[in-house]
C-alpha cells in the first residue's frame, strides 16, 4: 500500500531534517522485520512492552494466533509500527487487536500522517479479513474518527528516588497494612525466579476464586524466557511457605505488576500490599522512575478501589475501535450479562478444570 502524505514529515536521525518521501505500509510477516520493529520501538517515546515483537510472538506461539504486524516507512526509514494479531474467538468471530493480554498496545508513529495511513490500513485489513472488531489500546486516542472505549482507566505514578522515601510515599492505611504483614503476621519477601510454576499455581487459584479465566501457563513461561531480567517474580512467604506472589514486567524505566496470585486458605492481613510494597522498593533500587498499576474496568470497583488506596490516582485510556458496517462489537467483558451463570459457577468447579478451561477459553478471549 502507497499512501501520498498530505503533510510534511519530519523524521530525526541525529539530527532533524525535513523530506517529502512516499510513505508505505508493508507487513512484517515474519522474524526477519524484528529487528527494525525493535529498534523504531526502542526509540518511540510511547513504547511500551506490549509493543515489542516479544510480546506479539509470544502470544502467537502459546495461542496460536496470527499477526498482522504493520511497518510504515519512508525510503529506508521506519517511521512508524502497529503490531495487530488476529483473534479467532470461538465466542466473537475474528478480532485483529493491538494487543491481546496487553494493558496497552496500538499504533506508534513519528507524525500524524503516519499514524493515519496505519489505523487506513488496519481499517482496510478489518474490513477483507472479515473481522468483527479493529481493538486499538492506545494510552491516548490516537486516530480521528474512530469509536472512543472509555471502560478503562490506568494508574501511573512516579516513584521516588530514594528506597527511604518509600514509607511515606504511600498513604497511612496502606502503609499500615504493610507494616502489619511484616510485624504481625511474619511474612517475608523473596525476589528469585524459580517458583514461576507455583505462583502461576497460586495466581490460577485466586482467578478461579473472582469467577475469571486464567491465562496458561505457557504464556508466561514464555515471556520469561524472552524477557530475560525484565520479567520479575515476587514471591510472599510465611513459616516457608509459599502464599503469594507478582509477576511483573519492565519496559524502560517502568515497572508493571501483571498478575498477582493469593492462597486464600492462609490467612495474611496485608499480604498484596507487602508485595506490590516490595516491588516498588526493587524498582526504586535499580534506578526505575515509575510505578504503573495497570489498567482497571471502571466497573471494577474493587481494583480500582485498592489502586486509589495506595495513593494511585485513575487516568481514563485512550482505547479506540472500528467496527465494520453492519456488524455490532461484541462484548467479552466480565460485566457481559451473558457470562453472569458462568461467573457464579466457576468458584465451584474444581482447580484442575478451571486452570485447563480458563488457558483453553483465554484463546478467544484476548483480554
Amino acid at each position: 500500500m502507497t499512501v501520498t502524505p498530505t503533510i510534511t514529515a519530519t523524521v530525526r536521525r541525529g539530527r532533524a531534517r525535513e523530506h517529502t518521501a512516499a510513505l508505505t505500509i508493508e507487513p512484517a510477516p515474519n522474524s526477519r522485520a524484528d529487528a527494525l520493529w525493535y529498534a523504531y520501538v526502542a526509540r518511540h517515546p510511547n513504547a511500551t512492552v506490549f509493543h515489542e515483537p516479544t510480546w506479539c510472538r509470544a502470544v502467537e506461539h502459546v495461542f496460536g494466533h496470527r499477526g498482522h504486524h504493520l511497518l510504515a516507512r519512508r525510503a529506508a526509514d521506519v517511521v512508524g509500527v502497529l503490531p495487530l494479531v488476529e483473534v479467532r474467538s470461538l465466542l466473537a468471530g475474528r478480532l485483529l487487536v493491538s494487543v491481546p493480554y496487553g494493558t496497552y498496545g496500538g499504533i506508534l508513529a513519528d507524525d500524524a500522517a503516519t499514524c493515519q495511513a496505519l489505523a487506513d490500513e488496519a481499517v482496510r485489513l478489518t474490513q477483507t479479513s472479515g473481522a468483527r472488531l479493529l481493538d486499538l489500546r492506545s494510552a491516548e486516542a490516537l486516530v480521528p474518527g474512530l469509536e472512543r472505549v472509555e471502560h478503562y482507566d490506568t494508574y501511573v505514578r512516579e516513584l521516588p528516588l530514594h528506597p527511604d522515601e518509600l514509607e511515606n510515599y504511600l498513604p497511612r492505611r496502606a502503609r499500615a497494612a504493610t507494616r502489619q504483614a511484616r510485624q504481625r503476621e511474619g511474612a517475608d519477601i523473596r525476589h528469585d525466579r524459580q517458583h514461576l510454576a507455583a505462583v502461576w499455581h497460586l495466581y490460577a487459584r485466586s482467578m478461579r476464586r473472582l469467577g475469571s479465566i486464567n491465562y496458561p501457563y505457557a504464556l508466561f513461561a514464555e515471556l520469561f524466557a524472552q524477557l530475560g531480567q525484565r520479567a520479575w517474580l515476587t514471591t510472599l512467604w510465611r513459616a516457608e511457605q509459599l502464599i503469594g506472589g507478582v509477576i511483573s514486567l519492565v519496559h524502560r524505566d517502568t515497572v508493571m505488576p501483571y498478575v498477582i496470585g493469593l492462597d486464600e486458605r492462609v490467612r495474611c492481613y496485608g499480604g498484596s500490599n507487602l508485595l506490590y510494597f516490595a516491588i516498588m522498593e526493587r524498582a526504586v533500587r535499580a534506578g526505575l522512575r515509575r510505578f504503573d498499576f495497570g489498567r482497571s474496568r471502571r466497573a471494577n470497583s474493587g481494583s480500582a478501589g485498592f489502586k486509589r488506596n495506595q495513593g494511585f490516582e485513575p487516568r481514563q485510556l485512550g482505547y479506540q475501535r472500528y467496527v465494520p458496517p453492519g456488524l455490532s462489537a461484541p462484548d467479552l467483558t466480565p460485566a457481559n450479562r451473558r457470562f453472569n451463570l458462568v461467573r457464579r459457577v466457576w468458584p465451584r468447579l474444581p482447580l484442575w478444570a478451571t486452570r485447563l478451561l480458563g488457558g483453553w477459553l483465554a484463546k478467544s478471549i484476548p483480554g
